[in-house]
């Protein structure tokens, strides 16, 4: 069961750049959270989540190249700005999850409310299955993984509270 488990966290989670993959879902789920009730429509909803993935990808690799050539004394390149969004394109694809579950609820005709909150709730899925992941790559014994399971647990409780809190 470990193996097929690794197996899979290999495929769901990249080596390089593994957290870019959290911060994207723990951003976009927070914009989900604080903003859900304000947009008047789902395209607003999915624009406005688009928009901040892109805003937050972006800014996150141009910090970094930024701190780096500050730091280096180097110029900036057009190949050393393509590869900061390259090794920080995984900030999207975790953006994707909550993304993706609020497509698929507006295609099958789901209230926006309910697509906002399908889309929270696999936030906080997503959260709790990469702490397992983490845990099974580290090879944690179940006592471990059980603490896993419930700091990825409290983080995606955080993000609901968050829409409870503001809504």
């Amino acid at each position: 069961m470990r193996a097929l488990l690794a197996r899979a966290a290999d495929r769901i989670v990249p080596e390089e750049n593994p957290s870019g993959v959290i911060y994207g879902l723990l951003v976009i789920g927070a914009l989900l959270a604080a903003e859900s009730g304000r947009h008047e429509s789902y395209l607003d909803t999915v624009a406005s989540a688009a928009v901040a993935t892109a805003l937050y990808w972006f800014a996150h690799a141009y910090a970094e190249l930024l701190g780096h050539r500050l730091a280096a004394h180097e110029r900036l390149t057009a190949g050393a700005l393509a590869g900061a969004l390259a090794h920080d394109w995984a900030i999207v694809r975790g953006a994707a999850v909550p993304l993706a579950v609020l497509a698929v609820a507006w295609a099958a005709g789901a209230a926006q409310q309910t697509a906002v909150l399908a889309a929270l709730w696999s936030t906080a899925a997503s959260l709790v299955a990469f702490e397992l992941i983490a845990g099974v790559r580290a090879r944690a014994s179940a006592r471990e993984l059980a603490l896993e399971g419930c700091v990825g647990a409290a983080m995606g409780i955080a993000i609901l509270a968050l829409k409870i809190i503001l809504h």
